[in-house]
């Protein structure tokens, strides 16, 4: 069956190397909501390449505005997370240019934190140094900790999607068991970047660590759904954090609905 999106349409601009967030985001949104994507040019992971990134940002909203989302989401945690006000002047410039609602990938990330009551976070990420402390910082100055967590060096969307998902996960398993404990260690995990495969490990990773794992993409639905004011959740949807207090609207999908590739 085909969905148009006559309950919803979300418009997406993502970064133009970007091959994982549509498929992620797509499996994780309600039935009869559908993303609409365009692409705003980005491949790698330079300061210089990330700021050209929203060089575009007007013409390519209004083009998205032409279908008629109900949202616009600026999709790209690097560049959202860039400074403390990156994310509230890009979604400023969206809507100004296309006359309809806009947010970022951060709002989804502190939303979903503020939720749950996150504090304290594992962060992994596949970013160069630069950008995985840029977002330490972001989220020190949202008051978010970052606790542990670690970082793989890829530069490129290319790269990031071709990293295997049972390599995130050992990341992230290594990550939790260097953090500290009691209450110094961490209360959640973020795996960011909406270009990794990341879905599939959120259910068997909050599992066995016994904590909320969030991910770029997930939080950008989830959010995305409750901007967009509907009430669902996944059917079949897994993982702790819809179901500990988060209200429903979007969230993870069923390890089972993941392709087994993307599976840790």
């Amino acid at each position: 069956m085909i969905d148009y999106g006559d309950r919803a349409r979300l418009g997406l601009l993502v970064p133009s190397g970007n091959r994982v967030a549509e498929p992620e985001l797509q499996a994780m949104l309600p039935p009869g909501v559908t993303a609409l994507v365009t692409r705003l040019e980005l491949r790698g992971s330079s300061e210089p390449e990330l700021l050209h990134m929203i060089g575009a940002l007007e013409p390519a909203a209004r083009l998205l505005a032409d279908a008629g989302p109900g949202l616009i989401a600026f999709h790209c945690t690097a560049v959202s997370t860039f400074a403390p006000a990156m994310a509230a002047d890009i979604c400023a410039r969206i809507e100004a240019a296309a006359g309809i609602p806009a947010c970022a990938t951060t709002d989804g990330i502190l939303a979903a934190l503020a939720r749950l009551g996150i504090r304290r976070l594992l962060l992994v990420t596949p970013y160069i140094d630069a950008v995985h402390e840029r977002e330490i910082g972001y989220l020190a100055s949202h008051g978010i900790a970052v606790v542990g967590g670690d970082r793989m060096g890829v530069d490129s969307n290319a790269e990031m999607a071709g990293i295997p998902p049972a390599a995130i996960a050992a990341r992230v398993r290594a990550a939790a068991a260097a953090s500290p404990a009691g209450s110094l260690g961490a209360e959640a995990c973020f795996i960011s970047c909406t270009a990794i495969r990341s879905a599939g490990l959120i259910a068997p990773l909050e599992a066995e660590l016994g904590m909320p794992v969030l991910t770029s993409n997930q939080a950008m639905a989830w959010h995305a759904t409750r901007r967009l004011g509907l009430a669902d959740t996944v059917p079949g949807s897994a993982g702790s954090w819809p179901c500990n207090g988060l209200p429903p609207g979007g969230g993870p999908v069923s390890s089972a609905a993941i392709p087994e590739e993307t599976k840790p």
